[in-house]
């Protein structure tokens, strides 16, 4: 009995059917690709979603991408000329890897809001006691915090340093003119390094000095008035509504002390 032949149709229906999955397989391959390109905020936003304590790794992941990329190593240097800006969120995580590996964490605080990033050093990071001479540590650590935010220049709307004095006598007010001048000088003395840094345009830079008039914690302990001895950084973005001083330290010391109580 003869095979009978195959017809034409039956021959291509296996054909069209490898083709259809050779085609599939092309269009997932492109997605794979598309989706190469991780975005770093994105990224630390899912990390945190799964692990809320994996803040630190969600960290080195992305700047090990930024050094990828092209945007500067991970020591915060400037990317080469030519290079893209920074984005401002990644900004924060730049000054925050700069405290991590100098292990500051006790003494400079880092929090990101809405359209900014608040920094306080507390302390003695920039200055001894009654002296408005920045130390060798403060500006080592203002080198690393300019070149991250010179990075991200183009994105930032303005920076305030905020420079605070402690009352030395939990009885006693400090001398006016004594407290109030070595506020100014300390915030004018942050200001004038980081304008020779090149760390932003100078017309963005704001100094502001409140003396001993605006505590964040008694004065009665040594604990106390070393807190409230300080120098802020105030980074806001562009395009953002501004709000008051008052906005910003409720938020910044309220998510501040939230981190002390957990």
């Amino acid at each position: 009995m003869m095979k009978r032949n195959k017809k034409p149709e039956e021959l291509g229906s296996w054909m069209d059917t490898y083709g259809d999955m050779v085609t599939l397989l092309l269009c997932f391959f492109v997605l794979l690709y598309s989706m190469s390109s991780v975005d770093q905020t994105k990224w630390k936003i899912l990390v945190q979603s799964f692990n809320p304590k994996a803040v630190q790794s969600s960290d080195q992941i992305v700047l090990d991408a930024n050094a990828k990329d092209g945007e500067g190593d991970l020591k915060g240097n400037p990317p080469a000329e030519g290079g893209e800006s920074t984005d401002f969120d990644e900004l924060y995580l730049m000054l925050k890897k700069v405290v991590d590996d100098r292990n500051m964490q006790d003494s400079v605080e880092i929090t990101r809001g809405d359209g900014f990033t608040f920094i306080s050093f507390r302390d003695k990071v920039f200055f001894d006691g009654d002296s408005s001479v920045l130390r060798q540590e403060g500006k080592d650590v203002l080198s690393e915090f300019a070149a991250a935010m010179a990075q991200a220049n183009d994105n930032i709307k303005e920076v305030q340093v905020l420079g605070h004095t402690s009352q030395g006598n939990p009885e006693r007010a400090n001398n006016i003119r004594n407290d109030r001048m070595l506020s100014a000088q300390r915030s004018a003395e942050v200001i004038i390094f980081l304008q020779s840094q090149n760390a932003v345009s100078p017309e963005k830079l704001v100094g502001m000095s409140f003396g001993q008039f605006r505590p964040i914690a008694p004065f009665d302990t040594e604990d106390g008035r070393a807190k409230n001895r300080r120098v802020e950084i105030l980074i806001t973005k562009n395009d953002t509504v501004e709000k008051s001083l008052e906005e910003y330290y409720n938020q910044v010391y309220h998510n501040i002390q939230n981190k002390a109580g957990n």
